[in-house]
């Protein structure tokens, strides 16, 4: 199945969604699929709908890279937000995000970010197996993310470009390239974006996503809220002199500029796409993966081995257990830290009222809160598991900070009972 030619685009978010609208040479938009409700789409979402305007729903939730099977209510879910966007593909990543569970005989870890999968042949095994769960299904083409990294596994028996090689041809999934996240690794983890790009089959590329970011201490950190650096518009040229890419889409997810910037970044974009020259152009049918049947499901050994080894990385990160064997202690902390400080900053989005609060406090706590207890649930129960830690242990400053901090949890907090208990504690 040939997959549309997408243009020129852009990461929607509700911040710059009026900017949006008025751009100019917006060919189509992606959002994140985790933050769109398919009963009560953003009028700005629909009004770019009625404009013709494509909209790509973008996974960060799946956790197709993990050891265990999707989860059916997340696919359900994934489903239908392509019906109710009229998407003609939907994304996820090659990451995992939790860890943990029967498979392993330890609790269930959340990681609250993308963490890279070791590039090993049961990794690859593991991460096809739920590639093809998921086309299954899904009701459009799936394309898969290359994330960025600030870690390194020990024993990788593949190179980047090897291991979406042979992705591709066992599953025929298509790729969303991230030339940000190929430079992350350029400089994180020394890895050539030339080689990398050489490697994989770009014919297979569904889009790509441009992106900025920041160093730090000789670590780059794909922020996501800073200008696209010239070096990432070179590796997306060079992109561009292998293959037309059918889409090319800037991210943007904090510290949003005015729109006259992100109207330069797109145009900076559309000319290094230009002075790549478009490479070779024509369609692509991607190989034809395995009918059900014939599916050759991996061993639960398999599984179970992928799992122990990335819920002892998790736990190392989110709830202080030893670092594992062969990893470069240095980055596991850059990496737990990172993780911690990105909890802090998405608990302060979905629950805006605690920061308000708390006031400058609101940091401090969180990241003294994250050190003791890792996330097990999703953001929101996160948000009220903070604010219940600190009513109980008495961390809230006293006086007003404190009635209104409980007022907060009691209107949202669950049962009773449960509610009591925390009052008499508090």
């Amino acid at each position: 199945m040939t997959l549309q030619r997408l243009g020129t685009g852009i990461g929607w978010r509700p911040e710059i969604a009026d900017a949006v609208e008025r751009m100019p040479g917006i060919d189509w938009v992606e959002v994140v699929a985790e933050n769109t409700c398919p009963g009560h789409l953003p009028e700005s979402l629909r009004r770019l709908r009625e404009r013709g305007v494509t909209v790509v729903p973008h996974g960060v939730s799946l956790g197709l890279g993990g050891a265990d099977r999707p989860a059916e209510e997340r696919l359900a879910a994934l489903a239908e937000r392509v019906a109710a966007l009229g998407a003609p593909l939907v994304t996820e990543h090659i990451a995992f995000v939790r860890a943990g569970g029967p498979l392993t005989a330890s609790p269930v870890l959340e990681a609250g970010h993308l963490l890279p999968v070791p590039r090993t042949r049961d990794a690859l095994d593991v991460l096809c197996a739920n590639i093809r769960i998921a086309q299954a299904a899904l009701p459009v083409p799936l394309a898969v993310e290359n994330i960025a990294a600030l870690i390194a596994w020990p024993g990788e028996e593949m190179t980047e470009g090897q291991f979406l090689y042979d992705l591709v041809d066992r599953t025929g999934v298509r790729l969303l390239i991230d030339v940000a996240n190929l430079h992350t690794n350029h400089v994180n983890r020394g890895e050539d974006p030339a080689k990398a790009l050489a490697e994989l089959p770009v014919e297979a590329i569904a889009y790509v996503h441009v992106a900025g970011g920041v160093e730090r201490d000789g670590v780059w950190h794909d922020s996501h809220a800073h200008p696209v650096p010239p070096a990432v518009l070179d590796i997306l040229t060079d992109l561009a002199s292998r293959v037309a890419p059918p889409g090319v889409l800037l991210e943007r997810d904090d510290l949003f500029p005015e729109p006259a910037e992100l109207e330069r970044e797109l145009g900076a974009i559309r000319a290094a796409v230009a002075a790549g020259g478009g490479g070779a152009d024509g369609p692509w049918e991607p190989p034809t993966p395995p009918a059900a049947a014939e599916i050759h499901e991996i061993t639960d050994a398999t599984r179970q081995r992928v799992g122990l080894a990335q819920a002892a990385v998790l736990s190392s990160l989110v709830a202080g257990t030893p670092v594992p064997e062969g990893f470069d202690r240095v980055r596991m902390g850059v990496q737990a830290r990172a993780l911690a400080a990105k909890r802090a900053d998405v608990v302060a989005k979905v629950a805006p009222e605690l920061p308000e609060i708390l006031g400058a406090a609101y940091r401090g706590a969180f990241l003294a809160y994250a050190q003791e207890r890792p996330m097990t649930g999703g953001y929101r129960r996160d948000a009220l598991d903070f604010a219940a830690q600190l009513l109980r242990d008495g961390r809230t400053g006293g006086g007003g900070t404190h009635r209104r901090l409980r007022a907060w949890w009691l209107a949202r907090s669950g049962s009773a009972p449960r509610r009591r208990a925390l009052l008499r504690r508090a």
